[in-house]
């Protein structure tokens, strides 16, 4: 997306994220119907923490919001990479989604 390179399923730390872009300090997270179970949640707040604690921003999607408004979703994505390029190549501070 926009010349920057995502790699699928990168193991960070000792994690796997599902997208993800160094230059961009940028994991990516597609989250299925498991993810609203409080067990599986609460394990993806603290992958969230610990990739935070990296330097790593999050942007969680759930796979309902893929399917059914990818306009949405590559938007979020544009908009943290315009903020990105707008600090000088420095993410933006912008909370986890």
């Amino acid at each position: 997306m926009r010349g920057y390179d995502f790699h699928r399923q990168k193991p960070i730390d000792e994690y796997i994220v599902d997208f993800y872009c160094g230059k961009l300090c940028l994991a990516i997270e597609l989250d299925g119907y498991s993810h609203e179970l409080e067990e599986i949640w609460k394990k993806d707040v603290i992958k969230t923490r610990r990739l935070n604690q990296l330097g790593i921003h999050v942007l969680r999607f759930s796979d309902q919001k893929v399917h059914e408004d990818m306009d949405h979703v590559l938007w979020v994505i544009e908009d943290y990479i315009q903020q990105f390029e707008a600090n000088g190549d420095t993410p933006p501070l912008i909370p986890s989604s």
